[in-house]
């Protein structure tokens, strides 16, 4: 059996991610013990909330330098995927540097801010996550900042602007959708990235 760790970043939306997880018949762990993050065969990031407070959490349990330091999967969900960048513009704060990039605010284009809602998503690059999932299929969004398109973007979305909808680099990937309020199509990428991406 899969260990699986969801990484306790002090925020809201832990629970839903581990009912995700639980639905699915996988044990999940939230724990921010640095032992059994580091033992974990995979990892989830995740965050609702904004980049200053996450990123003052981290380094309050003292998880920024752990996880730069992962080896094994980590996928990011949402804020979760921001903090993988190099920067955020929400607080002015630098981030984890796991992945090249910088998240902006979604610029003011006549939509609401946040985009809240469906949104379709479009792959870029192939990447496990979405085997089996049909190219342009809608996932659920909640965000008023994002990662701009660069090389690590494995899927894009739009929304008055191209965003990156997921990110990939080496054993760290990142959503910025909530696969767990995603219905089927969510389901599916938590299950591949147990069961399709290497560790």
């Amino acid at each position: 059996m899969t260990n699986i760790t969801i990484i306790d970043t002090g925020c809201a939306n832990l629970s839903s991610v581990k009912f995700a997880f639980d639905r699915l018949g996988y044990n999940t762990e939230i724990t921010f013990d640095l032992n059994k993050i580091k033992s974990a065969d995979k990892l989830i990031l995740p965050g609702v909330g904004t980049a200053n407070a996450a990123m003052y959490n981290l380094q309050e349990r003292q998880l920024i330098e752990t996880i730069q330091n992962l080896t094994q999967p980590v996928l990011g969900i949402c804020l979760g995927m921001q903090l993988m960048t190099e920067f955020s513009e929400e607080g002015n704060v630098p981030t984890l540097n796991l992945i090249s990039g910088k998240t902006n605010r979604i610029p003011d284009t006549g939509l609401p801010l946040p985009q809240m809602g469906w949104n379709r998503v479009q792959f870029v690059k192939n990447c496990p996550l979405f085997d089996g999932i049909v190219q342009n299929s809608h996932f659920y969004f909640v965000h008023s900042y994002a990662v701009s398109p660069n090389e690590h973007s494995v899927a894009i979305s739009n929304y008055g602007v191209n965003f990156s909808a997921a990110i990939a680099k080496e054993n760290f990937y990142g959503v910025q959708f909530h696969p767990e309020r995603s219905g089927k199509n969510g389901a599916l990428l938590l299950k591949n990235f147990v069961e399709k991406v290497p560790f």
